[in-house]
């Protein structure tokens, strides 16, 4: 607008107004400022607040701008605001230059542009005068306090109550708590308080966490400073995939808006998860947004989604979803390739298929496959009371570094053998024992071609080259290639890297139990 200096960073306008028609004496300016403080109210405005110095007025935050913006769009275009325009204006709104608006929603500045054209013109032609983003606040603010003059009796608008003010039926400060006010807010202009919501209701109580420090630096880095959207933990039952998303969720909530944990045990269908998770993200919300990705861009939000194995099919290979469940790919997709400020974090037995080919694109996914605990699972055989620390390290290796495994296996070394785990592992075969049920469901999601393989690393007595397909093998050198990324995707092989060649091979515990369901099988 011509004349007026345009308020620097920080700093807002302050507004002015008359004093509506029909109050006594004469019209006499008042003047709000960004804290929403009416100053210079003389005694024309109404005898009864003569002695008042300042007048505390409700100031207007982002979401009635919002609102206001939404139903003029609305009114000349028959559409709401989209989740971009929102975040625009909620940027100019908070003196945000285009650039930071479009480093924060992952846009260009030029598109960031493109959106606040049009809108301001809508604004402009509204309320009568040139609106851009110098002085959209300020605009937005006058027409604030001027919808006041609409009041006809300014003695009901208006009353002077003790030693505060009343305006509109509410009790506001009087001016020497309202510079109070003032001083306390002025660190801080952002008057706008999002409401947090966190649903841990799926979610397990925390859990031991062992030494997993490295993998807990590494996720916060992807997720908090690299902003990577779709974050995926993969590894086998007890492995420690949930303890580990717990520990970190508990760490970093306080980054997000939104922090919700759901299982899909149930199997539960896309359209019954996306309905839940829209009605948790618009409790808050007015207009309601068309699609949870609308929200993951208002609200930073982080959604777990825990054994996501079980919305794929068994006897097929990994990552090959269920009847009615493919739409899980696209979904997935939506969240790595759209720009928001969300992550979703997938823990699997499986590494999804989708994934796989999101992360060929570079596109913002990652996958952290964890890993046996190694030296660290010691403080499992030391809780659990075992004998014979000397031969630790042997059994950690022999179960993997599983914490859940070597757990199971202590209660039979505490049962069968007085916790000596010298006299168990001289027994003359690997015990499975409360193992194989575990091991069993892994097993069944196998495909035939999958079992194969299997069967045939149980067989050798070193990590083999898998260059060439076992000539005995019944299906082609493709569909043994697939067999075998198959199997790495389901992390139940182990790859040995030796002078830049890789070779496979099968841990110990998965080798016994592929033997006990194959002795008749030979090469």
């Amino acid at each position: 607008m011509t004349g007026e200096r345009a308020p620097v960073t920080g700093e807002r306008a302050p507004v002015t107004n008359r004093a509506p028609e029909g109050a006594r004496g004469n019209t006499e300016v008042f003047t709000t400022n960004h804290h929403g403080l009416i100053t210079n109210a003389g005694p024309s405005i109404m005898p009864s607040i003569y002695n008042a110095k300042t007048i505390y007025v409700s100031p207007m935050d982002v979401r009635e701008v919002l609102k206001w913006v939404d139903e003029l769009v609305l009114a000349k275009t028959g559409k709401h605001l989209n989740s971009l325009q929102q975040d625009v204006l909620a940027g100019i709104w908070d003196n945000q230059i285009y650039r930071e608006i479009a480093d924060r929603y992952h846009c260009s500045e030029a598109n960031v542009k493109k959106v606040a054209g049009p809108l301001f013109k809508l604004v402009s032609q509204e309320l009568g005068e040139e609106v851009n983003k110098l002085n959209f606040r300020a605009a937005m603010e006058r027409y604030h306090i001027s919808r006041f003059s609409n009041y006809s009796n300014y003695g009901n608008f208006v009353q002077n109550v003790g030693r505060n003010i009343n305006v509109c039926g509410k009790n506001w400060p009087s001016a020497e708590t309202a510079e109070n006010i003032s001083s306390s807010t002025a660190t801080n202009p952002d008057s706008i308080k999002r409401e947090k919501i966190y649903d841990l209701t799926e979610a397990p109580e925390c859990d031991r966490l062992y030494d997993r420090t490295t993998e807990l630096t590494t996720l916060k880095q992807w997720i908090l400073a690299e902003n990577i959207r779709i974050v995926t933990i993969i590894g086998l039952s007890g492995i420690g995939k949930t303890a580990l998303a717990r520990q970190l969720v508990e760490e970093i909530k306080d980054k997000f808006d939104r922090v919700i944990w759901r299982n899909c045990t149930n199997r539960i269908a896309l359209d019954s998860l996306e309905a839940n998770l829209m009605q948790l993200f618009s409790q808050d919300r007015e207009p309601a947004l068309p699609s949870i990705i609308d929200y993951m861009r208002s609200r930073p939000s982080l959604i777990v989604l825990d054994d996501f194995q079980e919305l794929f099919l068994s006897g097929e290979l990994a990552g090959t979803y269920l009847p009615n469940h493919e739409n899980y790919s696209t979904f997935c997709k939506q969240i790595a390739t759209l720009p928001h400020n969300s992550c979703l974090l997938v823990l699997s037995w499986e590494k999804p298929t989708r994934i796989v080919t999101l992360e060929s694109r570079n596109l913002p996914c990652r996958t952290l496959q964890l890993n046996g605990l190694g030296e660290s699972a010691r403080e499992i055989c030391s809780a659990r009371g075992l004998t014979d620390e000397d031969k630790w390290l042997e059994l950690i290796q022999l179960y993997g570094g599983n914490p859940l495994w070597l757990s199971i296996i202590a209660n039979t070394i505490l049962e069968l053998f007085n916790g000596s785990v010298a006299q168990f592992l001289s027994y003359p075969s690997l015990f499975l024992g409360d193992l194989e049920p575990i091991l069993s469901a892994h097993y069944r999601r196998l495909s035939e071609s999958e079992k194969l393989v299997m069967q045939w690393l149980a067989t050798q007595e070193a990590a083999v080259d898998i260059a060439r397909k076992p000539t005995d093998l019944p299906f082609s050198d493709s569909d043994f290639l697939k067999a075998v990324q198959s199997l790495n995707k389901r992390c139940l092989i182990a790859k040995v890297t030796d002078n830049k060649a890789s070779r496979f091979t099968l841990q110990s515990a998965i080798e016994e139990y592929v033997k006990n369901q194959s002795h008749s099988y030979q090469v």
